[in-house]
């Protein structure tokens, strides 16, 4: 995966968690430390990626998408809305943070790219 993917997700989450009219600051009920937050969103990216190739081959990614993140957050012990709320308070209250979790990602990704 090259780093204007990578770059663009990222906006795109950001966009994303920034559009909402009320910015709640609150800390999640599970908040995901920087660590977990780099396995999940290098997880996360490469599920991504797998559908992105699967959808460009014209292959259905429905169910790898709906079956694919239900057993990511499975792993980690968690839900897609606990990953959306963690997003989003990186995003509204730690942005230099989740700018360093993204680059760690970017790191790890391209770290099994090279292998």
């Amino acid at each position: 995966m090259n780093r204007l993917k990578i770059v663009v997700f990222v906006y795109s989450l950001l966009f994303f968690f920034s559009c909402s009219s009320e910015k709640e600051k609150r800390v999640p009920t599970v908040l995901l430390d920087e660590k977990q937050m780099v396995d999940v969103m290098t997880d996360v990216q490469i599920m991504e990626a797998t559908i992105s190739y699967k959808r460009s081959s014209n292959q259905k990614t429905a169910y790898l998408r709906t079956r694919g993140y239900d057993t990511l957050f499975a792993h980690y012990g968690i839900t897609d809305s606990i990953f959306k709320e963690n997003v989003k308070y990186y995003n509204d209250v730690k942005p230099q943070v989740l700018i360093q979790i993204m680059d760690s990602v970017e790191v790890r990704i391209g770290a099994m790219t090279t292998q």
